[in-house]
């Protein structure tokens, strides 16, 4: 499996030279299998667009998950030019809460956007999910509800060959208070889908001392999504969703600061390839 970070940011893109080398785009993850082009992407933030490029110009003809429908999550739909084409086949699928088009529609249609989703080119599917398993272009996932705030919101668990993945980008913590580190007990969809996977890419966007005051907005503190991952007993863990504000020496100072954690701890950065398992 092989993984492509092409959208590491939460809430807004991050324009500006410190914020260079993680890069300021929002959440976006690619993932392909052996030598092929990405066919299954997560999420679709204005990191979507870094995608195109990587597809030599090809359409792009595969699935793309949501885990919920905030515009961090889908500001890059109607800018992914490998998509909206004559000749690309995109199933745009999301958790279910009415006829999808139409509800995505409620944010990209005028007069908020010049088009509405029905209007991108090429043949496009829209569809609304129940939590559970099923096969998306090869792969096997299962998605699961988490607690975030702001409306349905799934994490998703991918398993390709030789290597699975769990993809929590906005996921809070049950409540502020007793339990692990203070945040409260961990939640047992989340656990479920990290459980002992090979990489756990988990909302990161805010730090303990932040959480308090922030904590409504519905995100994770950094302390938080390591302790996940040990409770889940997960290989690998790649910190997501970093806070708009959130510089590069900022970042790396996080990194450095969890160096000779039991489990290894990194920080998503775009442009990254990721390469697990066989």
């Amino acid at each position: 499996m092989r993984l492509f970070i092409c959208g590491v940011r939460g809430s807004t893109p991050s324009p500006g030279p410190q914020f260079v080398r993680y890069g300021g785009n929002t959440s976006c993850v690619a993932l392909a299998e052996n030598g092929q082009a990405p066919r299954l992407v997560l999420d679709a933030g204005t990191g979507l667009q870094r995608l195109s490029p990587l597809l030599d110009g090809r359409p792009f003809r595969g699935s793309i998950l949501l885990g919920h429908l905030h515009w961090d999550h889908t500001h890059g739909l109607p800018f992914f030019s490998a998509g909206d084409r004559p000749d690309a086949e995109v199933t745009l699928v999301m958790p279910a809460q009415g006829d999808p088009a139409n509800v995505l529609a409620r944010v990209m249609s005028p007069p908020h956007f010049p088009i509405k989703p029905a209007e991108l080119r090429g043949k496009w599917r829209f569809l609304g999910i129940q939590e559970g398993p099923r096969a998306v272009e090869g792969f096997d996932v299962i998605a699961r509800e988490i607690p975030h705030k702001g409306g349905l919101t799934y994490g998703y668990r991918v398993t390709g060959a030789g290597a699975t993945i769990a993809y929590l980008s906005d996921h809070s913590p049950i409540a502020f208070g007793p339990g692990p580190a203070g945040f409260g007990a961990y939640h047992p969809a989340a656990i479920a889908l990290a459980r002992s996977a090979d990489l756990l890419i988990h909302d990161a966007q805010l730090m303990s001392g932040e959480f308090a005051s922030l904590a409504p907005k519905g995100h994770s503190a950094v302390e938080y999504a390591i302790g996940l991952a040990e409770a889940a007993g997960v290989k690998r863990l790649l910190l997501f969703h970093h806070d708009p504000a959130r510089t590069d020496d900022q970042i790396d100072a996080i990194v450095a600061a969890h160096r000779g954690n039991a489990i290894p701890v990194e920080a998503a950065a775009e442009g990254t390839v990721i390469d697990l398992g066989s």
